[in-house]
């Protein structure tokens, strides 16, 4: 057995019993002894004795050393950001006072990781809605102008043109269509401005609109007030799911519900599709709603058995 993989109870333990051994063998042999010649009396004396010690000593170092034991061993399983399991902290010694330490590192460390998360996901909107107001103010405006170009110019043209010319206005009407389509993506207003129902409604009716299945929204009552930070999650999550299922999915209709359960806000878009098995699996999609879930603390779980697939995100609400 190797010192250094062993627990630091055991290690004092053995080198205590090593010390305690070695000293009673050396009271056995020197000459510091009570008799000229060690009798069999003596040497059982000694031999209790230094079991009665390293028996005491044992139970005493379990007692001081426990907690420190428990302390290294939660240490090497905490995950990034302070997420660890919290340990019994009874007492007054040194081993409580190190479990208190180690339960106040936990705590600063979740903090700060709450902090750079919600920075973090205010960065990536901030950007978002910067992108958003590019594409619709710049590429939008540029396109606009191109559309009334056109028009004049289709009144102008020789007839044998003006069919070409109309396909080229159509065309151009599309790509402006889809522009203000990503950008309401990029950073949907009506989040902001009517709260998170009407947005996920909004998000549900424009995946019909946009020849994506019927999806059938379900809101639960007394829904709270989940900040916006949350509610910008949600609304992620949603829109990340229902884009999966137009375009891997195939299915033909999708179930979006928000509600309430215990002191959590469930979101739930479930399909009839084929399934994660026929389309794109786990992929960068599902594990950026994991990882946006977990900025607020929250969990995204998916199931897919057969056919359809059911996205789930539970956040604290």
């Amino acid at each position: 057995m190797r010192l250094v993989n062993t627990s630091l109870y055991w290690k004092v333990c053995l080198i205590n019993g090593a010390v305690l051994c070695a000293a009673t063998a050396a009271l056995l042999v020197s000459p510091a002894r009570v008799s000229p010649r060690v009798v069999v009396s003596e040497a059982l004396v000694l031999v209790v004795g230094l079991g009665l010690v390293l028996v005491v000593t044992a139970v005493l170092l379990r007692r001081a050393l426990a907690p420190v034991d428990r302390v290294i061993q939660e240490m090497a399983t905490v995950r990034l950001g302070g997420e660890g399991r919290r340990l019994d902290e009874a007492g007054e010694g040194p081993g409580a006072q190190l479990v208190r330490s180690y339960h106040a590192m936990l705590e600063r460390l979740e903090h700060e990781r709450r902090s750079a998360s919600a920075q973090a996901l205010a960065a990536q909107e901030a950007e978002r809605g910067r992108i958003a107001r590019e594409l619709h103010d710049q590429v939008g405006q540029s396109l606009t102008v191109v559309l009334l170009g056109l028009k004049q110019l289709e009144e102008r043209a020789p007839a044998e043109l003006r069919g070409e010319l109309e396909l080229l206005r159509e065309s151009a009407r599309t790509g402006l269509d889809d522009i203000r389509r990503v950008a309401r993506e990029l950073r949907p207003g009506v989040l902001d401005d009517l709260g998170l129902q009407a947005a996920l409604a909004a998000l549900a009716t424009d995946v019909a609109a946009y020849g994506g299945p019927a999806v059938r929204r379900t809101f639960g009552p007394g829904l709270p007030d989940l900040g916006h930070d949350v509610e910008v999650v949600v609304y992620r999550v949603a829109q990340e799911a229902l884009t999966n299922v137009v375009r891997h999915a195939a299915a033909t209709r999708v179930d979006l519900s928000l509600l309430r359960l215990g002191t959590d806000v469930v979101l739930e878009v479930a399909d009839d599709g084929r399934g994660l098995s026929g389309s794109a699996g786990e992929g960068t999609g599902l594990v950026g709603m994991r990882d946006r879930a977990a900025l607020v603390g929250g969990a995204v779980e998916v199931r897919s058995e057969g056919r359809g697939t059911t996205v789930r995100l539970r956040v604290p609400g």
